[in-house]
């Protein structure tokens, strides 16, 4: 496939829904063929990961068309309260949980950041020998290089093969595995010490697609003038889809739901 993309996965499903994240799309903008279905194995031995081609549909007009006019505020707020009341799932579910909206400021700003403490070699120590230990239980040759950022954080950075079991469906597996690495950190010495942990470019990746995705939408709302609620994110992902469009004229955001299934929903301003 031309422009295509080929993403791996646990499963098709969850391939498939990697997929529309990287390209921006929602699943009826998206075409795919199963290069590899993946299996779990026996108690995990020999599993395989699913894999698939993917790519954005051909449609007669791009999805943005700088041509089409976006109504102005004041046409907005004349538009009947029925056109707006029935918020679209920008992901396969068809039908939306049901949540109690909650007031909050249009971005999720993080929490005072807290001043770092100069990381000890023994911390450095115990961080590469819990994330080596626990890639050889998962019987991965991984390489691990530790660096300290600007800000004083400690960074490690994994290579080796078959790194998408790490990462998992929408970086969870690598989330945990950071949370449990500030754990064990931060048992090594006084004052607070950050971990960031990151494969493949991981990290950056993600944000310019959350970023893509949140332009994508925001364009969709203003086409058919309803609101659409993205998959659930944790409170970092959903502030970037805040910071995406916190500049823009016709569009604002909020979230909805509890975590962990709390999630951004993009309206039309009033």
């Amino acid at each position: 496939m031309n422009g295509s993309i080929r993403v791996s996965a646990k499963t098709v499903d969850d391939a498939i829904t990697e997929a529309m994240i990287q390209l921006g799309v929602t699943s009826d903008r998206l075409e795919y063929e199963v290069i590899e279905k993946g299996s779990s194995g026996f108690l995990g031995i020999g599993m395989k990961q699913a894999v698939i081609e993917a790519r954005r549909k051909p449609e007669s007009e791009p999805e943005v068309v700088e041509e089409e006019p976006v109504a102005p505020v004041e046409e907005i707020r004349e538009e009947k309260a029925e056109e707006t009341a029935e918020p679209v799932k920008a992901e396969v579910k068809e039908e939306a949980p049901v949540v109690e909206k909650q007031e909050e400021k249009p971005a999720e700003e993080p929490k005072k950041a807290r001043e770092l403490a100069e990381v000890q070699p023994q911390t450095v120590e115990a961080v590469k020998t819990f994330l080596a230990d626990t890639m050889k239980a998962m019987n991965m040759e991984v390489e691990i290089e530790i660096s300290i950022d600007e800000d004083g954080a400690l960074c490690a950075d994994l290579r080796g093969e078959h790194m998408g079991i790490l990462i998992g469906k929408r970086g969870q597996t690598l989330d945990s595995l950071q949370y449990l690495a500030n754990r064990v950190a931060n048992k090594h010495q006084d004052g607070y010490v950050r971990v960031k942990l990151d494969t493949e470019n991981y990290r950056a990746r993600r944000e310019e697609t959350l970023k893509h995705l949140a332009k994508n939408i925001a364009h969709k709302v203003k086409r058919n003038r309803r609101p659409v609620a993205l998959e659930p994110m944790n409170p970092y992902e959903r502030r970037i889809i805040h910071s995406a469009l916190q500049s823009d004229p016709y569009v604002t955001t909020h979230s909805e739901g509890e975590e962990p299934y709390r999630k951004v929903v993009i309206t039309l301003k009033r």
